[in-house]
C-alpha cells in the first residue's frame, strides 16, 4: 500500500494507539525487575525460557481457546496477510507454547517439559486500569505431568514469585472443573438450571452461551448474570472419583506447605481448554479487575492441537496488574557524573567515564563544559552518588575533585586512584 502525503496539509503529531502504552525509566525498570525475578525463581524449579512469535495462525487460537469465548469471538487482532492466510497477534501465550512443543517434538527428549515465557499479548477490549490492548504476561507451563503434585508445585512457585516481588495482600482461589468424563453431566445440570431462569434475566451473550458452552455463563462479568447464577449447581458436586481424588491431593500438598487458599466453586476461567485444577490470584487493591494471575490444568490441549496425548498445566501473570501492586522502591541512580568545567577537559572527562564503566560503574559525562553550579544541578537530577569535577587545575595536576552528593564531603584525588575510591565508598 502506497503512503501518500499531502504537502499542503499542516503536519500533526503522531500519537500512540489507544490501549498501547510507552514505558519510560522507572516503569520500564519495574517490568525488567518482574521478568528477572521470574527468571531467577522459575529456574530454581527447573523451568527454561522459551521465546515464541507474537504472530500465529488464527486457527491455533480458535482451536485452543474456544470459538465461543469472548477472546476469540470479540477480542483478537486478526487480519489476512498478502497470501490470504488468517493471522492473529497472540492474545495469550499457552497456545503458542504448545504449538512450539508439538512442532519441536519435544516429548521425545523431555518426558516432563517446563517452560516459561514473557512478552506482550494483544486483545481488543476497552482499555481500563490494569487492562490495555497491548498487555504483558509472564507465563509458566508444565507439559507431560499428570500428577497432582505438579499442580501444587506450580502454585507454590507462583506464590514464591509473588512473595519475592514483595506482593503480600493477594489470595489464591481454587476450583476443580472436572474432566471430559464427568463434565458432561454437570453441563446438563447447569443447562437445566439456566433453562429454568427467566429468558430476559441473562445478557444476550449468556443466552447464546447456555446452549453452546454453559460454563461460560459462570464467567460472565455482567452483574445481572452474576446474580442469576449465584444459585447454580456446583461443579464440585458432579466430580467423578478420579477428579475428586486429584483435587484432594493438590489441596493436601498446599495445606502441608502452608499456602492459604479459598475454594471458589464459581471459578471457571475464561478459556475453554482448562479442566480439573483451576486457580486465580486476586487482590482487593486494584479495582474491579481483581485477578493478577491465574491458570490451571489443560490435559487435552496438546492432543487437541495435533500433538501426542500429553497432559499440561500452567499459569499467566498480568504484568500491568502486578505493577499496580509492587511496593515502591528507591529510584535507581548513577554511580558518578563527570562535570566538565572547561572545554579542554571534555576529552579527558569522556575517557575517565569510559575507564570507570570498564571497572563496573554506571555514570555519565557532560558532553559540553558548563558552570560548576549547573553541573552539580545536573548530577543531582541524574541522582548520581558522586560528582567528578574536571577543571583547569585538575587537568594540570592529573587530579579530579570528587564530591559525595549524599554526604556533601569533597576530596581531591589522583585520577589513577579514582576507581579504587569509588569501589570503597559504593560498597559500604
Amino acid at each position: 500500500m502506497a503512503i501518500v502525503s499531502n504537502p499542503s496539509k499542516p503536519m500533526s503529531n503522531i500519537q500512540k494507539i489507544k490501549g498501547f502504552n510507552d514505558l519510560f525509566g522507572a516503569d520500564s525498570a519495574a517490568y525488567t525487575r518482574m521478568e528477572n525475578t521470574a527468571r531467577e525463581v522459575f529456574s530454581r524449579y527447573g523451568f527454561e525460557e522459551l521465546r515464541t512469535p507474537i504472530l500465529e495462525r488464527t486457527e491455533l487460537f480458535a482451536r485452543s481457546i474456544g470459538e465461543e469465548t469472548d477472546v476469540v469471538s470479540k477480542e483478537m487482532y486478526t487480519f489476512d496477510d498478502r497470501k490470504g492466510r488468517s493471522l492473529t497477534l497472540r492474545p495469550e501465550a499457552t497456545a503458542g507454547v504448545v504449538r512450539a512443543y508439538i512442532e519441536a517434538k519435544a516429548e521425545q527428549t523431555k518426558p516432563v517439559a517446563k517452560y516459561f515465557t514473557t512478552g506482550p499479548m494483544f486483545r481488543y477490549e476497552r482499555p481500563q486500569k490494569g487492562r490495555q490492548r497491548q498487555f504483558h504476561q509472564i507465563n509458566a507451563e508444565i507439559l507431560g505431568a499428570s500428577e497432582p503434585g505438579a499442580d501444587a508445585e506450580l502454585m507454590l512457585m507462583l506464590h514464591r514469585f509473588l512473595n519475592e516481588l514483595g506482593l503480600k495482600n493477594v489470595r489464591f482461589e481454587i476450583n476443580s472443573l472436572g474432566c471430559a468424563e464427568c463434565r458432561p453431566a454437570y453441563h446438563q445440570a447447569l443447562r437445566d438450571y439456566l433453562d429454568g431462569l427467566d429468558s430476559d434475566s441473562l445478557c444476550p451473550d449468556c443466552q447464546r452461551r447456555k446452549e453452546s458452552n454453559p460454563l461460560r455463563v459462570l464467567d460472565c462479568k455482567v452483574p445481572a448474570c452474576k446474580e442469576q447464577v449465584a444459585g447454580a449447581p456446583k461443579i464440585s458436586d458432579h466430580l467423578d472419583d478420579a477428579c475428586r481424588e486429584h483435587f484432594s491431593a493438590v489441596l493436601a500438598v498446599l495445606d502441608e506447605a502452608g499456602l492459604a487458599y479459598e475454594i471458589n466453586p464459581m471459578l471457571v476461567r475464561g478459556l475453554d481448554y482448562y479442566q480439573r485444577t483451576t486457580f486465580e490470584v486476586v487482590s482487593g487493591e486494584i479495582g474491579a479487575q481483581s485477578a493478577v494471575a491465574g491458570g490451571g490444568r489443560y490435559d487435552g490441549l496438546v492432543k487437541g492441537l495435533g500433538g501426542p496425548a500429553v497432559p499440561g498445566l500452567g499459569f499467566a501473570c498480568g504484568m500491568e496488574r502486578l505493577f499496580m501492586l509492587l511496593p515502591e522502591s528507591e529510584p535507581s541512580g548513577l554511580d558518578f557524573y563527570v562535570a566538565v568545567l572547561v572545554p579542554e577537559a571534555s576529552r579527558r572527562g569522556m575517557l575517565m567515564a569510559e575507564e570507570l564503566r570498564a571497572a563496573g560503574f554506571r555514570g555519565e559525562c557532560a558532553y559540553a563544559s558548563g558552570s560548576l553550579k549547573s553541573r552539580l544541578r545536573q548530577a543531582n537530577r541524574l541522582n548520581a552518588r558522586f560528582c567528578l569535577m574536571l577543571g583547569p587545575d585538575e587537568l594540570a595536576k592529573g587530579t579530579v575533585t570528587v564530591k559525595d552528593l549524599a554526604s556533601g564531603e569533597q576530596a581531591s584525588l589522583a585520577q589513577a586512584d579514582l576507581a579504587d575510591h569509588l569501589h570503597k565508598h559504593t560498597t559500604t
